[in-house]
């Protein structure tokens, strides 16, 4: 995900926030009151989700599933946090022929950044686990060959982690019959030495 700014002080209700996002021509999440302007992001996250996401909408259009990337807001919790995650795949109906919202996801990817690395690991992965529908949610790296997934296990509360390095890895993803190589989520990216030292002391660093 992209960075977020904190741009009010005030309480504001959700209808207030859906009608201000109506009208705005940049994106906010809506987290307990509060509003956070989402700021720009870099060419290689974008290529990235939309690498993702394609590889996604091929295998699951036939089964009358969606995949929404970047610009759709998820009802995370209700009344209480609408994030925009940069990629969903959902199969449920209501979904499917929702207008705004995104309430049942089966799958979440976030692209990490450096600003949003913390949140994403953390914040996110305990709001998103608390999503009944949702069996997988995906952490990809920008600077370096490494996938992160973390798999409902079963019907319970429990999560199974897993990660991913080699580029000729292949990800599956039993629960949607789906499955996911890194060189498709990859495709066309140049990793760079510097990126990669750069990410390996910020990681060591927290």
């Amino acid at each position: 995900m992209s960075a977020a700014e904190k741009i009010q002080k005030h309480y504001i209700t959700v209808e207030e926030y859906f009608e201000m996002e109506e009208q705005s021509e940049i994106r906010h999440e809506y987290y307990d009151g509060q509003v956070y302007a989402m700021a720009g992001t870099t060419l290689r996250h974008n290529e990235i989700v939309q690498n993702t996401a394609s590889f996604l909408r091929g295998q699951v259009r036939s089964r009358g599933c969606k995949v929404f990337s970047e610009s759709i807001k998820l009802e995370a919790i209700k009344r209480f946090y609408y994030p925009y995650p940069d990629v969903m795949l959902t199969c449920d109906k209501e979904d499917v022929n929702a207008e705004y919202i995104i309430k049942s996801p089966t799958l979440i990817v976030e692209v990490l950044s450096k600003s949003t690395m913390n949140h994403d690991r953390v914040t996110k992965l305990r709001r998103y686990k608390t999503i009944p529908t949702l069996q997988y949610y995906i952490l990809v790296a920008q600077n370096e060959y490494l996938v992160e997934v973390f798999s409902r296990f079963e019907d319970s509360e429990a999560w199974i982690y897993q990660n991913f390095e080699n580029i000729e890895d292949t990800i599956p993803f039993d629960k949607l019959d789906l499955k996911l190589s890194l060189s498709d989520i990859y495709e066309g990216i140049i990793m760079k030495e510097e990126d990669r030292e750069e990410d390996f002391i910020l990681k060591n660093q927290n």
